[in-house]
């Protein structure tokens, strides 16, 4: 299917690349491909851009948010992913001092950051507070990463051999010069808020909410702080197996939730373009669909090429607890990017997809989603957040979770 047929088929299908849809509605769509029928859809809030800046975990958290409030009968609100990360920022810069440096302090982050801030620091609308003050229209934070992570870096190596008490003031000083004076008080459809008070008529409870992920080199059915660079909190994460890992995700879009995805997307087998994420078994010879012996006199590279064509359904690799454990020890799982998980789909095949909500703006074939396959999400799924309620009951107790 041309691209131009593609964009023409997403739009006509309402259910695939819009604002917030209906569960349940069994939409049949083609896609690089592959055609898809959507099984459930937990409702969502329009995609969105986090352009050039390094926040896709503000957006993603944002995200799940704003599904949240939707599935709990609220209106769709566009909430601010800058209010987060400014608040975030002053955190990160004074763990990074008291860590002597040592800690880490980039751009990214995690789900964990956002249920932190929503809870210290509560929730904004986006019209009260976008985060551009530096004179663009989208979100552009190369510049402001350097120059604050230059001014940490002053505060640790200073000479004085002391540090000043004055100094978080001066950071914070930068802080809103790039994002803005956060608002103490704001107007939002007539009625005045503060942040915390704004948070508070969401009907939405940040501890309603846990990370979940599946490694072995800890016990499975425990807590513990998960190994990865963004975590500079030291969230404690809680461990379940592969298989629950996924139950848990089947149930909580069968019963309407959204799931939060912090994954691995620097995949070959990834193509936001192509609207398609899926992990090729390079081991089997009847990859590209064509006959074996044309295959077998293919060269190397246009085996590869053959193999992330994106025509349709290919034979994918078998994805085992061991596996995933060895990708994560070998760096070949990384936690790079944050999104929302909103639906579950079916192949031509008869394979479960996932439908993800990305937020690199609507310019691919599906509008800002793509269709993650079963392999790839088992294998690059670094961890997810989700209510406690969308977690079957059987697994909370083995969690000992309680609500």
């Amino acid at each position: 299917m041309s691209f131009f047929k593609s964009i023409v088929l997403c739009l006509a299908l309402g259910g695939l690349c819009g604002t917030a849809n209906a569960q349940n509605d069994k939409t049949k769509l083609e896609v690089s491909g592959y055609e898809f029928e959507e099984l459930y859809n937990a409702p969502y809030s329009p995609v969105k851009n986090q352009y050039r800046s390094g926040t896709c975990w503000a957006f993603a958290g944002i995200g799940f948010l704003e599904s949240e409030i939707l599935r709990k009968g609220g209106d769709t609100i566009d909430l601010s992913e800058m209010h987060i990360v400014r608040n975030i920022y002053p955190e990160k810069a004074r763990k990074y001092v008291q860590l002597h440096g040592k800690g880490n302090y980039s751009q990214g982050g995690g789900f964990s950051d956002v249920l932190y801030s929503w809870k210290k620091y509560g929730l904004v609308p986006e019209n009260n507070y976008s985060g551009l003050s530096y004179g663009t229209q989208n979100h552009e934070h190369g510049e402001l990463e350097e120059v604050s992570k230059d001014f940490v870096k002053g505060i640790v190596k200073n000479k004085n051999k002391k540090i000043t008490p004055v100094w978080m003031d001066a950071f914070q000083g930068i802080m809103d010069s790039y994002f803005g004076e956060v608002p103490q008080s704001f107007e939002y459809k007539g009625k005045e808020y503060s942040p915390a008070s704004f948070a508070a008529s969401l009907n939405i409870n940040p501890d309603d909410y846990v990370e979940i992920t599946s490694y072995s080199h800890h016990p499975f059915y425990s807590q513990f702080a998960l190994e990865i660079p963004d975590n500079w909190l030291w969230s404690n994460y809680y461990n379940v197996p592969l298989e629950d890992l996924t139950e848990i995700m089947h149930y909580a879009l069968k019963k309407g939730y959204a799931v939060g995805w912090d994954a691995d997307v620097s995949e070959k087998g990834f193509s936001h373009s192509k609207g398609v994420a899926i992990l090729p078994d390079s081991k089997k010879d009847d990859l590209s669909g064509t006959e074996k012996e044309k295959w077998e006199k293919l060269t190397a590279k246009e085996k590869k090429a053959a193999l992330f064509a994106f025509n349709g359904p290919v034979d994918e690799k078998e994805i085992t607890q061991e596996s995933r454990q060895e990708d994560f020890n070998n760096y070949l799982s990384k936690d790079d990017h944050l999104m929302v998980i909103t639906g579950l789909a079916k192949d031509q095949a008869g394979k479960f997809f996932y439908k993800v909500k990305n937020s690199w703006a609507t310019s691919n074939i599906c509008k800002g989603f793509f269709y993650a396959s079963t392999p790839f999400v088992q294998d690059k799924t670094i961890s997810i957040l989700v209510h406690k309620k969308a977690i079957p009951k059987k697994i909370l107790k083995r969690l000992k979770i309680v609500f």
